[in-house]
Formats: structure tokens, C-alpha cells, sequence
């Protein structure tokens, strides 16, 4: 499935503050004369309106041309600038974190501010403390009550995050280095304390072929380490959907609720404070006693900074009675090109997600609410039951973990300018 065409569509989506894997990432690795092999007995999804719990709205910090990571002044304290990660944020957010780290160090002071205690704020402070620093953080809110704890949460680092024609070669720098970095700290984070892990991911598809063309990453990454390490097509009576194929691969998932309660845990058991307070002005910034400031404010910038380029991207999840026996994610295009998919979690099943460019509102839309259950049922409910007896088929960690070029997926990072449409 390509989430681009989605995008320009309107379609409901499956995956948005992100689901990787939905899209094939390249020419499917199966022969027409291999033998089948025994189907998957994947737990039924129960879905149906008397399961609904709740429904949650988050506000993706987006950027046309990519997140800002860079030093500023602030009269006489140093000033360093981490945001705009659009989906991208709990992705990217150890990386860049690093990255500050270096921008902070030629200063010299000891003593920083993080202003914004969501995935960024709180993996900045835990990089600049892990070399030394006294860090503050001052927020207006903290988990569970930040956008990061809305998302749908897993290492999607190009999702809703850049332009393609807007990348120069030192953003790409910044990137790749910030992909990589947080790659391999949310691997060392896999376990229960922090809510990492790895999960199956299935597109169910009747065409397991890539649409010709692809996104504008070639010069970033290689066409034989896009393909998904991975990836493994599934065909007819291989697996459980009403769909010809089912393509399987791993990603790293993430409980947004867990992950962010042990950073700050983490946070406070090396010496950091938490302040609320809420910030109108670059006044109250400069007012801060700390000589070195950490700007992780998100969409905050926009008034703060006066960045206009910030703009709002409105996502929606809904959550199911939770079903701790489902442990992997689905996703399917329905015929009318609107999509149907689930994501398992402790704290419920996610039911689809959105994408509204622009809009500020907290309220959940209706007729999204809606469409993602609706679109669910109709799909999940045609199933076909697992085997009786047979041993449920669980998620596993990869037997050789995917290259990090295998989430990038720059033909998705788009987002549409214009009506309501989900990703």
C-alpha cells in the first residue's frame, strides 16, 4: 500500500504518529513454485462499537522543511533549538537529543534549561545529564498530558516529517545521524520497563508489488538497503486475511504511556527537576536562571519564535477494549480506498489514526471516529479463525534486526496541504 496516494486521496490511514511496514518496500522475495506453508494462526481481532473506550487527539509539530536543530542567541545565554518533528518525534528524539548535546558543549556552562517534557524534551535531558549537565525542565504539561503520550508511537522516522524537495545536504546530515543514534538506543530499551518492543506488522494486499517509482531518497539511501530486511510476502493460505498476500515485517513498537513515565523516572533519578510553567513570551525564556536553553516546545515555537513555517497536523486515535492475546499490527487498503488497521497496546487497541493539516482543534472528529471503526469491522470481522487447538503464532524479535535504512521511507513524508485526510 502506498501511504502517499493516501495522502493526496483523502483516505482514512493506517499508520500515522506511525505505523511502518504498511507500504511495500520493494519487489516481493517469494517464488511461484514454492511450496506453501502452514498458516499463520494470528489471535481474531474483536471489534465492534460496544468495545470502544476512548478516544484521543494529539497535534503533530510539522514542518515543510524538516525539524530545526540548531544554535540561537538569547541575549547573553545560549539558546539551542530541537523541534518540529511532525511524527517523527519519539522516532528521532534520542538522536537529536545527542545532537544538542554537541550544540550545548562549546559553551561551556553546566546548568541548562529543557523547555517541553514530551519525548524530546525528556530524551534531551537525559543525553545533556549522561555528559554531565544540571538540567531543568520547565513545561506547562507533563505525562500523561503531552502530545508525545497521543501518538501512535513506534520507529517511524520519516513519517510526516519533510518535503522531499525541501531536504539540503546538512539536513540529511542531521537525519541520518539522528536516525541512527535513536535506532540503536530504543534496541538497548527493548523490556518491559520501558514498553519497547518488536512487533509483526501485516499489510494484507491482493498485489504484494511495489507501485513503480518510489520516493526521493536515492541519493540518501541505496535501493538494495530499501528493500526491507526483513520483508517477507505471505500468499493465499499463508494467512489469516481476506486478501490474497500478507506482507510481514518487524518494527519497533513503543507504549507511549510506559515509555514516557520511565523516562521521567529516569530523569529525576539522576538529579532533574521538573517545574511547571508555561511561557508567553522570549521574555519569560531570558528570565530563566540556567545560561544555556533547550527549546523542545513543539508547536510552542510558533508564538515563541514566530515560526510560521509551524503548522499543526491533527491526528486521532481510537482505542478498543485491550486484548493482550493480539500482539501484532494490520493494515489493509478497502476497495473504496479508505483503510482499516489495528495497533495492540496494554492500554487498549488503536483503531486507525488521522491527518489533519492546519487544524488546531482538541476535539475528536466524528466522521473519522467513525470511518476507523467502521472500516475495522468491516474488515478485521472477515478473518478466518485460527485452527482449533492450534498454538497462536506470536510476534518475535527479527532473527537479524533490520538495517535502519529499512524505516525510511521518503515517498510518505509528504503531507498533503490541503482538506482533512489520514494517514
Amino acid at each position: 500500500m502506498n501511504r502517499r496516494t493516501l495522502l493526496k486521496s483523502g483516505g482514512t490511514a493506517l499508520l500515522g504518529l506511525g505505523l511502518g511496514g504498511c507500504r511495500p518496500a520493494g519487489p516481493p522475495r517469494v517464488s511461484p513454485v514454492r511450496p506453501a506453508r502452514p498458516r499463520l494462526n494470528l489471535a481474531p481481532v474483536h471489534v465492534s462499537w460496544d468495545r470502544v473506550i476512548r478516544t484521543t487527539v494529539g497535534l503533530r509539530p510539522h514542518r515543510d522543511g524538516g525539524f530545526v536543530l540548531r544554535t540561537d542567541k538569547l541575549d547573553d545565554k545560549v539558546l539551542v533549538h530541537n523541534y518540529g518533528h511532525g511524527g517523527a518525534g519519539m522516532s528521532l528524539a534520542w538522536g537529536c537529543g545527542t545532537l544538542v548535546g554537541d550544540l550545548v558543549q562549546p559553551a561551556g556552562r553546566r546548568r541548562v534549561a529543557v523547555i517541553g517534557c514530551g519525548s524530546p524534551g525528556l530524551t534531551t535531558a537525559r543525553q545533556l545529564q549522561r555528559r554531565g549537565y544540571d538540567v531543568t525542565i520547565y513545561a506547562a504539561a507533563v505525562p500523561p498530558d503531552t502530545t508525545s503520550n497521543m501518538s501512535w508511537a513506534g520507529y517511524t522516522p520519516t513519517s510526516g516529517l519533510i518535503l522531499p524537495e525541501r531536504r539540503t545536504p546538512e539536513w540529511d546530515a542531521q537525519f541520518r545521524s539522528a536516525a541512527e543514534v535513536s535506532y540503536r538506543q530504543l534496541q538497548l530499551m527493548v523490556g518491559p520497563r520501558y514498553g519497547v518492543y518488536w512487533i509483526d506488522s501485516y499489510n494484507a494486499t491482493d498485489d504484494p508489488n511495489p507501485r513503480p517509482g518510489g520516493g526521493g531518497d536515492s541519493d540518501l539511501v541505496p535501493e538494495h538497503l530499501r528493500t526491507g530486511q526483513d520483508r517477507e510476502v505471505l500468499g493465499p493460505g499463508e494467512h489469516p486475511f481476506p486478501t490474497r498476500y500478507a506482507i510481514r515485517q518487524s518494527n519497533l513498537a513503543i507504549e507511549p504511556s510506559i515509555y514516557l513515565d520511565a523516562l521521567v523516572q529516569d530523569f529525576q533519578a539522576f538529579g532533574g527537576r521538573i517545574v511547571i510553567k508555561r511561557f508567553e513570551s522570549r521574555r519569560d525564556l531570558a528570565a530563566l536562571p540556567e545560561p544555556v536553553i533547550v527549546n523542545c516546545t513543539g508547536l510552542g515555537s510558533f508564538s515563541l519564535f514566530e515560526d510560521e513555517e509551524l503548522v499543526p497536523v491533527k491526528g486521532q486515535l481510537t482505542f478498543l477494549v485491550p486484548q493482550p492475546e493480539v500482539n501484532y499490527r494490520a493494515s489493509a487498503q478497502l476497495p473504496d480506498n479508505s483503510n482499516a488497521s489495528i495497533n495492540p497496546r496494554r492500554d487498549g487497541i488503536v483503531v486507525g489514526n488521522s491527518q489533519e493539516r492546519g487544524v488546531w482543534s482538541l476535539e475528536p472528529n466524528e466522521e473519522i471516529r467513525r470511518r476507523n471503526v467502521d472500516n475495522a469491522i468491516a474488515f478485521f470481522s472477515r478473518m478466518e479463525p485460527p485452527a482449533a487447538g492450534a498454538r497462536l503464532t506470536r510476534s518475535e524479535a527479527p532473527r537479524v534486526a533490520p538495517a535502519v535504512e529499512s524505516f525510511f521511507d521518503w515517498g510518505d513524508t509528504a503531507v498533503a496541504p490541503r482538506r482533512s485526510i489520514a494517514s
